[in-house]
């Protein structure tokens, strides 16, 4: 027999997927959803789009989300790095660059849970009328908190990687690096950027496939 923990709980997940099924029939229906439905659809959008940026070298196959080192997209590091690019140790660099993402992003999920948790979802017009509404809410709302809670673990990632000893054995004796912001600390800022833009950019991808299939919230659950 079930404990009344157990019954309380599956009563809930029934309830959130009622609630997502008519979000998913009729959009405008989650102006009338509570709170905790709009946290389930965009909780489940999070923890899908970290956890497939948190697989090995996910960020670095991805074009769309791929981390580069700064600079216009990379070049001016590269051209500043000189020899070290035709070595092909700028490539090394960035591969690594992307790996620290993943490790970010795999260990980032009890901080955008609390950044949804925090947020006031009733107050969001694009809710309704945006298939990555809430998405870009959180994005708009709680980015900054994000980036600061997330700069961290970017950082330590950096270190286990290997990335800062890369960066430092690139940038040795070469004097224009510091005065166009090619720093540790840049590099961090640059990485943490690009990475939640990288996160923010597969949360809007989940969030439009979890309107358009609620059911994938249930999914092993039962």
């Amino acid at each position: 027999m079930e404990s009344n923990d157990v019954m309380i709980a599956r009563r809930l997940l029934l309830a959130g997927a009622v609630g997502m099924a008519a979000l998913a029939q009729a959009p405008w229906a989650l102006a009338k959803l509570p709170s905790s439905g709009v946290k389930g659809l965009i909780g489940g959008a999070s923890d899908g789009a970290l956890d497939k940026l948190a697989q090995p070298g996910a960020f670095y196959r991805d074009t769309a989300v791929r981390i580069l080192l700064p600079g216009a997209g990379g070049k001016l590091a590269s051209k500043l790095f000189g020899v070290g690019d035709k070595l092909g140790l700028t490539t090394n660099l960035t591969k690594s660059l992307n790996d620290a993402g993943g490790k970010a992003a795999g260990e980032a999920k009890p901080i955008f849970r609390s950044a949804i948790d925090n947020l006031r979802w009733s107050d969001a017009p694009a809710l309704v009328s945006k298939q990555d509404g809430a998405t870009r809410y959180l994005q708009t709302s709680a980015g900054d908190t994000l980036f600061g809670k997330v700069s961290p673990l970017v950082g330590s990632a950096l270190e286990n990687v290997g990335a800062y000893r890369q960066f430092d054995q690139l940038a040795k004796g070469n004097s224009l690096m510091a005065s166009v912001g090619l720093t540790r600390d840049g590099l961090t800022r640059s990485v943490t950027e690009q990475a939640l833009k990288g996160i923010f950019h597969y949360m809007a991808n989940e969030e439009a496939a979890l309107r358009r299939n609620p059911g994938r919230l249930l999914k092993g659950i039962f």
